[in-house]
């Protein structure tokens, strides 16, 4: 069984933070080509929930950011490890992710997504819906999604 950790940005180690950005980079820049400024100032807000492998490296990684009203949270750079995507990494994931939100966000009515349209199946399958058309973001097809709290299967 994977375990996983809930951080705040300041609670992180340098070494943890150096493989979350590792993994993020490694995923969404180059893999993806998407050249975009991949660290920003939600990472200094967000919930930082990973799971490392044996080494200490981070093989999965999702981030949880307050919205300013806190009426709801948004899920982002949501990721797995390419040598890790066969192990259902990413629905033990998404799964801990929904759970530390009911935790720690209990204010949060919502959990929102802007996910890769490729993805909007798995996302439905744990009751997300999508709120957009699909549109290019950095070139990638996405889309909206979002997701009731009191929806969320604990």
């Amino acid at each position: 069984m994977t375990q996983f950790e809930l951080k705040s940005f300041d609670d992180l180690t340098n070494r943890e933070l150096f493989w979350i950005y590792h993994l993020r980079v490694a995923v969404f820049v180059v893999e993806q080509t998407c050249y975009y400024q991949e660290v920003d100032t939600d990472d200094l807000v967000a919930k930082h929930v990973f799971a490392k492998d044996p080494n200490g490296r981070v093989i999965a990684y999702a981030r949880i950011i307050p919205e300013p009203d806190q009426s709801a949270v948004r899920i982002g750079r949501v990721v797995v490890d390419p040598d890790h995507r066969q192990d259902g990494l990413g629905r033990s994931l998404v799964s801990e992710v929904l759970r530390q939100v009911t935790l720690e966000f209990p204010w949060a009515q919502q959990v929102l997504a802007q996910a890769q349209a490729y993805l909007q199946t798995f996302y439905e399958r744990y009751g997300f819906r999508a709120t957009s058309d699909i549109y290019l973001e950095d070139g990638i097809p996405h889309l909206d999604m979002v997701l009731n709290v009191a929806e969320i299967k604990g």
